[in-house]
C-alpha cells in the first residue's frame, strides 16, 4: 500500500536540513550507513539473483566484510543476504511454473543448475516439489459452508470422501478466510454447500457425536511429507501437547524442524488434526496461523473437555 503525502511536510528547511540533523549524533551517522548498505545489498541482489552471487561476492559489492553484510541484513531486513536471494528466486519460479514452463526451463531461468537444485529450493521452503506446488489442487470438487462453532466462524471444506479443509474467522472476515485456503489449492473447483457441511461441523465440535469406532474421515491433500508430518499430530492426545523438534524426531527427520514448522503452518484442517498442541520450546504458545488467542482458546477449551470425559 502506499499512502501519498504533500511532499512539503518532508522538506528540511535550510537552516535545519533533516539529513544534517540526523547526521549530527555518531549513532546517527552509523544507522545512516547502515541502511544504505543494505539498501545497496538489496539493489545487488534484486539486479543479479539469476546469477545467485555468493555472499563474498554481495559483500563486495557494497564494500564491506561478508560478516558485516550478514549481521547487517539479519538486522534490517529480518533475514540473511541468502534467504532473500532464495526468496527472490522462488517468487521467480513460481510464476513461471503458474504458466506453462517447464520444470528444467524453470530451473534455468532462475539462475538454478538444474532441476535438483530447484526440487531443493521448494522443498525447503514450501516442504513440497515444484511438480506439486503447481498441480495446486486441479481435478477436485471442494465443498464448503461456514458454520458457528466455539471459536469463532468455522470454514468446512469436503470432498466426497471426507474433510478437507477447517479455518477459523472472526465475524465479517469469513470471505478472507474461505479465500486463504483457496490459495492451498488454487486449480480447484469450489462449491458452496452449508446444508452438505453442516453434519460434518457438528461432529467436529459436538463432543456427544465422538466416536472412536467411528472416526471422522479426514482427506488430507499435500505432499508426502506434510501428510508425514500431520498423521504425526493426529497422534497427539488431547489436553496433551508436543514440540516441532519431537514431531521432527517422530518422522525421522531430526534436522528439519524448520521444514516440519511450515508443514504445520500449512495444514489445511485445523483443529481437527491438531496442530494447536504444537508448542515453541519451553512450552511457548507460538505460530498459530489463525491467532494466537484461538491457539489458546482451543487448548483451554481441550483441557475443560478432558476433566469433563474423567
Amino acid at each position: 500500500m502506499m499512502i501519498q503525502t504533500p511532499m512539503t511536510m518532508f522538506e528540511p528547511t535550510s537552516a535545519t536540513p533533516l539529513r544534517s540533523q540526523i547526521a549530527e549524533s555518531a549513532a546517527g551517522r552509523d544507522a545512516l550507513r547502515d541502511y544504505e548498505i543494505v539498501h545497496r545489498a538489496i539493489a545487488f541482489i534484486s539486479e543479479h539473483w539469476r546469477g545467485q552471487p555468493t555472499i563474498e561476492e554481495m559483500a563486495e559489492a557494497v564494500s564491506v566484510t561478508p560478516g558485516e553484510l550478514h549481521h547487517l541484513f539479519r538486522r534490517w531486513a529480518g533475514l540473511s543476504p541468502k534467504a532473500f536471494m532464495q526468496a527472490v528466486t522462488l517468487d521467480n519460479a513460481k510464476r513461471l511454473l503458474r504458466g506453462s514452463a517447464s520444470l528444467l526451463d524453470v530451473a534455468y531461468d532462475s539462475g538454478l543448475s538444474g532441476p535438483s537444485r530447484l526440487h531443493d529450493l521448494f522443498v525447503t521452503h514450501e516442504a513440497m516439489s515444484p511438480g506439486e506446488w503447481k498441480k495446486g489442487g486441479a481435478g477436485l470438487t471442494l465443498r464448503y459452508g461456514f458454520h458457528p462453532s466455539p471459536f469463532g466462524v468455522a470454514v468446512v471444506i469436503v470432498t466426497e470422501r471426507g474433510l478437507a479443509g477447517l479455518a477459523f474467522a472472526d465475524t465479517g472476515g469469513e470471505i478472507e478466510a474461505l479465500r486463504d485456503m483457496q490459495t492451498r489449492w488454487p486449480l480447484a473447483t469450489y462449491v458452496e454447500d452449508s446444508a452438505g457441511t453442516a453434519t460434518v461441523t457438528r461432529r467436529i465440535f459436538d463432543s456427544t457425536q465422538w466416536r472412536s469406532e467411528h472416526p471422522l474421515r479426514v482427506v488430507l491433500i499435500g505432499t508426502d511429507f506434510e501428510i508425514r508430518v500431520w498423521e504425526t499430530l493426529l497422534k497427539i492426545p488431547m489436553g496433551k501437547a508436543t514440540t516441532y523438534s519431537d514431531v521432527a524426531l517422530t518422522i525421522n527427520a531430526p534436522k528439519a524442524s524448520r521444514a516440519v514448522g511450515g508443514a504445520v503452518g500449512r495444514n489445511p484442517i485445523s483443529f481437527v488434526v491438531p496442530c494447536h498442541r504444537v508448542l515453541g520450546k519451553g512450552g511457548a504458545i507460538t505460530g498459530y496461523h489463525w491467532g494466537l488467542t484461538r491457539k489458546r482458546a482451543m487448548l483451554g477449551w481441550e483441557t475443560a473437555q478432558t476433566e469433563t470425559m474423567e
